[in-house]
């Protein structure tokens, strides 16, 4: 929700699809920092360390600092929001039902993601 209202107050158009994996979202080296984070948090250190590096001479070691500390950041926040089960404002789910049909979010549960978590492992 804050990026879609960070991009109306800026005049900025995001498209929130790549978070899905398509394209980079409006956002400069977006589908870059997309895969740092879906490597983050990924089992495969190959992987990260391939992306990890592709980040640090792209965009430099203090992007690659901010970038790991918003992705720990909004891990955490979930987990925490998930494991005590905190339900979603009703005004956010307002302001967010379009936007989280269209990807496909609300049959998406905690449960589900940690059992496919387990199953991978």
């Amino acid at each position: 929700m804050l990026l879609r209202a960070s991009g109306q107050f800026t005049g900025n158009d995001y498209d929130l699809r790549a978070v899905l994996g398509e394209g980079d979202g409006g956002v400069p080296h977006g589908r870059l920092l997309t895969l740092f984070a879906e490597a983050v948090l990924d089992d495969d250190d190959a992987a990260l360390d391939a992306v990890r590096s592709e980040l640090r001479q792209t965009l430099g070691d203090e992007a690659l600092v901010d970038t790991a500390g918003v992705i720990a950041t909004f891990n955490s926040i979930d987990r925490v929001a998930d494991a005590t089960g905190i339900p979603l404002e009703e005004k956010k789910a307002e302001v967010t039902a379009d936007f989280r049909a269209e990807l496909g979010l609300d049959g998406y549960t905690y449960q589900e993601g940690a059992a496919q978590e387990g199953a991978a492992e």
